[in-house]
């Protein structure tokens, strides 16, 4: 049914646009539109823009309205504020500050008494004690839960 329903909309749009197709390039790509069926007719989607609209029977055939949509208005704001963004982060540059979150221009990222040092055998030595001394903590803990776990087993098996 949807099948036969796409049929005859392809047909009716090539053939009152057939003088229109002669004059712009033919697209292979047959996948643009994608229907679903809905309460009033078929929502059709243009996989190329996002378009949604609503195509519903009249009585000269199928029409489609576009869906009213807010992708639009919040495209806008979006362009607005990135639009936005690039100005000040130019008047930011433009008296020499730093940007938020970055480095100020021609300030080194680290100072010289500050620079990245891995720690030496000895704090190394000293950590790996301290783990092990964790880890084995560890292991102690859990042989003394499963021995009591054990115990209590026993212990309601006798009883």
């Amino acid at each position: 049914m949807v099948g036969m329903l796409l049929s005859v909309l392809i047909l009716a749009l090539s053939a009152g646009s057939a003088g229109w197709a002669q004059s712009t390039p033919v697209e292979s790509d047959d996948s643009r539109y994608t229907f679903n069926q809905a309460d009033e007719g078929y929502l059709r989607l243009d996989d190329r823009t996002g378009q949604v609209s609503i195509c519903t029977r009249r009585a000269v055939g199928w029409a489609c309205q576009a869906v009213a949509d807010e992708r639009t208005a919040l495209e806008a704001e979006i362009a607005r504020l990135q639009a936005e963004n690039v100005a000040l982060k130019k008047e930011l540059l433009s008296r020499n500050l730093a940007l938020p979150g970055t480095v100020k221009p021609g300030e080194p990222t680290l100072k010289p008494d500050e620079r990245l040092q891995l720690p030496n055998d000895a704090e190394f030595n000293k950590m790996m004690a301290f783990v092990e001394k964790v880890w084995r903590r560890l292991v102690d803990m859990l042989e003394t839960l499963q021995k009591d776990m054990r115990d209590e087993s026993s212990g309601e098996a006798s009883r």
